[in-house]
């Protein structure tokens, strides 16, 4: 799957309660925490973001609680994919379990500017910034997450797998 958008950039350590703050976390309705997405870190994000989007952030990014929220509103404001020097395990899990592609790159911080044109392959982790015609290499997702990807998520997976037996 290639994914093309706009990037908005965020540094390190953007915890889950910058993405949705917890004051927003008595829903679990995607659109109502779009409407809070990113928030504390840019007040005005939501509202700056189109369909297709992509965030790129420096290292840890999703760390602090263990709450689905977070990518749940990161993925309803229409971003398509993050790229990130790491991530914290548990964001990481969670964004791949809802379907909402994530890349492990160490030098995409320091070469993806906000407003740079991005496209990213999953199943290569080839990440090619079409603004400067630099390419840089993440970490590939093994084929079962790939899957996961495709299907729409966790979920959907194993729906469909139990349907195929």
């Amino acid at each position: 799957m290639i994914i093309k958008g706009k990037t908005w950039r965020f540094g390190s350590d953007i915890d889950t309660d910058a993405i949705i703050p917890a004051r927003y976390i008595n829903t679990s309705e995607p659109e109502a925490l779009a409407k809070h997405c990113m928030e504390d870190a840019d007040p005005e994000f939501s509202k700056k973001v189109s369909q297709g989007d992509i965030i790129v952030a420096g290292s840890n990014f999703g760390c602090g609680s263990s709450r689905e929220h977070a990518p749940i509103a990161i993925k309803a404001a229409g971003v398509s994919c993050i790229i990130a020097t790491s991530f914290a395990r548990i964001f990481y899990r969670n964004a791949l379990n809802l379907a909402l592609p994530i890349f492990e790159c160490d030098e995409a911080f320091n070469c993806i500017k906000e407003g740079d044109i991005v496209e990213a392959d999953t199943a290569t982790g080839v990440i090619k910034n079409l603004t400067t015609g630099k390419a840089l290499q993440a970490t590939p997702f093994p084929k079962f997450m790939q899957l996961i990807l495709a299907e729409g998520g966790l979920m959907e997976h194993v729906k469909n797998k139990i349907d195929r037996n």
